[in-house]
């Protein structure tokens, strides 16, 4: 049987669009233990195609990063398993601690991922502004990308 493989991949207008319309992300560092370092993410994407979110400077993701910048991202929607829609990419990540660009970056981030009018998401990136001197951004780039929408068989496999 013929592989269906490239009829699930995403293009490169559908892996921008699809992230685009996301919020959360799950991303994996290596932890010191050797396993791997789970963890739910809101995020932001720039127009490069590099992705950010950020995180207590404390945080074991961020001694994880520090230790192997190395970094999967999942981005998943889909409950059935004919809707299961993924981009999975292979990232290197920096660790960057400069309160003004995780202030800005944080604002973003809530603004997607709260979806509001623009005069209730400012508000809402305002008020989490407070956290950001506690904060480091973590911006992943991107080396490869692996995707798949099941959609596309139309229920055929």
């Amino acid at each position: 049987m013929a592989s269906k493989r490239g009829k699930i991949e995403l293009s490169d207008s559908e892996i921008k669009s699809y992230l685009d319309s996301e919020k959360t992300m799950i991303i994996v560092s290596n932890g010191h233990n050797g396993f791997p370092h789970p963890m739910p993410m809101w995020f932001y994407v720039d127009d490069q195609g590099c992705l950010y979110c950020t995180t207590f400077r404390k945080s074991q993701k961020v001694a994880n990063f520090k230790r192997d910048p190395k970094a999967s991202l999942l981005i998943e929607s889909g409950t059935e398993y004919a809707e299961l829609k993924s981009v999975l990419i292979y990232a290197t990540v920096e660790v960057i601690d400069n309160l003004e660009i995780v202030q800005d970056i944080l604002k973003k981030i809530t603004k997607k991922g709260l979806a509001l009018e623009s005069d209730k998401s400012n508000t809402a990136a305002d008020g989490v502004l407070s956290t950001a001197p506690k904060r480091v951004l973590l911006k992943f780039v991107p080396e490869e990308y692996i995707t798949w929408d099941h959609s596309k068989l139309g229920g055929v496999y």
